[in-house]
């Protein structure tokens, strides 16, 4: 892919709508040419619930990376998430015609392919194929490409999610003046953000706590095994401190981001906060102690949820490299430590820097963005997968052609 190939990044968000520009420079690294950042009022835990509030957004986090990186958008990466999403395996089975010719990319690209046509039930669509593993007559292999044989059997990971709330992404992208090039799945798209090649070998759970859901993808030899999405984030929390606290939803998001704590325990009985009361009331003190206590009951029972769903995958492919924790609510104060003690698991928190050249904003290395800087990587590999199909097809091409021979003139 060229280097001036510039893709962008478009993190539909129930907190914000972050759109991301970037390339891949010549270290190999992603440059972060501009971004844009707005708030978001029309999506719920991942799902659009209102067109125009997210058209709107979008057109101003939009204009503000297209102003930044002097870049002219038409096109974008958008990911999806929500409650809807599911995920299931597939096995497709090609027989090939002869087994003495080497097993191409793009047969194994026309098997991936066709497996978008299963059936599926009555408004589901599939979102992504991602190819799991291969079996070529019988026997397990990591890469058939170049292999000789007569069957390929291959386990994909399908992603399956409901069609309208696929459709509202891209209605609220087309009225926004743009184009799709890939809608992803954003704990995908967060994993290649934050997780490197050892991780995603040993087994490893990405957890991405973001503001509506919490997305978790989960790998083992450097393949996707697992992917869920958990319909409970960062507003929740904020929720129960209003109702627990019964201060306004602002105030609450404030005194939640400044001096909120995942583990009660870490808090002293004497540090308080003074929140000003309601219509000339009387301002509210709160403890730092009761804040954590309401954070991290919440907190308790997502960590509950993703570890369900990550003992699916865990009792067959053990995760060595644990549970890497990103987006938004990564940041909170001592989530690591109540992450490690719910799941029994060893935990870091996932920033996207080792991926971004040292040109970008130190701002851009927060977990919040892991998800649409992801949409750029997974956006520029996708697009480098495509051109190496169509070298190897226009190569094919002039394989095949009868040479011209010139007829002797007398």
């Amino acid at each position: 892919m060229s280097e001036e190939k510039i893709i962008v990044g478009l993190d539909i968000g129930t907190t914000k709508i972050a759109c991301i520009v970037g390339r891949r420079s010549q270290n190999g690294k992603i440059e972060i040419l501009g971004y844009g950042k707005t708030v978001s009022t029309g999506v719920r835990r991942g799902i659009v619930t209102n067109i125009d509030d997210t058209v709107s957004a979008i057109k101003l986090a939009v204009e503000e990376a297209s102003n930044q990186s002097n870049v002219e958008i038409r096109s974008v990466n958008v990911g999806i998430a929500g409650q809807h999403i599911k995920s299931i395996q597939h096995t497709g089975m090609m027989v090939r015609d002869n087994r003495d010719l080497e097993i191409t990319e793009e047969e194994l690209e026309k098997q991936r392919m066709d497996t978008f046509k299963i059936n599926m039930q009555p408004g589901e669509e599939i979102i992504d194929v991602i190819p799991q593993e291969y079996i070529v007559d019988g026997e397990v292999v990591s890469k058939p490409q170049g292999m000789l044989g007569s069957k390929v059997e291959t386990i994909f990971h399908v992603i399956v999610g409901q069609k309208a709330a696929a459709l509202n992404i891209i209605k609220c992208i087309e009225k926004a003046g743009l184009t799709m090039d890939y809608m992803i799945l954003e704990p995908i798209a967060s994993a290649s953000a934050v997780l490197d090649d050892d991780e995603r070998e040993a087994g490893v759970a990405l957890v991405d706590i973001g503001g509506g859901t919490t997305d978790i993808a989960v790998f083992h030899n450097n393949k996707i095994y697992h992917s869920a999405v958990i319909p409970f984030g960062g507003n929740i929390i904020t929720e129960d401190i209003c109702t627990g606290c019964q201060i306004l939803k602002r105030y609450a998001e404030e005194v939640k981001v400044k001096f909120g704590s995942a583990v009660a325990s870490e808090n002293r009985d004497d540090e308080v906060v003074s929140i000003p009361g309601i219509k000339g009331r009387a301002p509210k003190e709160i403890s730092f102690k009761n804040l954590a206590g309401i954070i991290q009951a919440r907190l308790e029972e997502i960590f509950e949820l993703v570890n369900c769903e990550i003992q699916q995958v865990n009792s067959k492919h053990k995760l060595v490299a644990g549970i890497v924790l990103t987006g938004g609510g990564a940041l909170m104060n001592h989530i690591r430590q109540l992450a490690e003690f719910k799941t029994g698991l060893d935990v870091r928190i996932g920033y996207p820097n080792e991926h971004l050249s040292v040109e970008t904003s130190k701002e851009m290395a927060s977990p919040m963005y892991a998800t649409g800087i992801g949409l750029v990587i997974e956006g520029i590999a996708r697009i480098e997968y495509q051109e190496r199909l169509e070298r190897m097809r226009a190569e094919k091409d002039i394989c095949q052609q009868p040479e011209h021979v010139e007829e002797e003139t007398h």
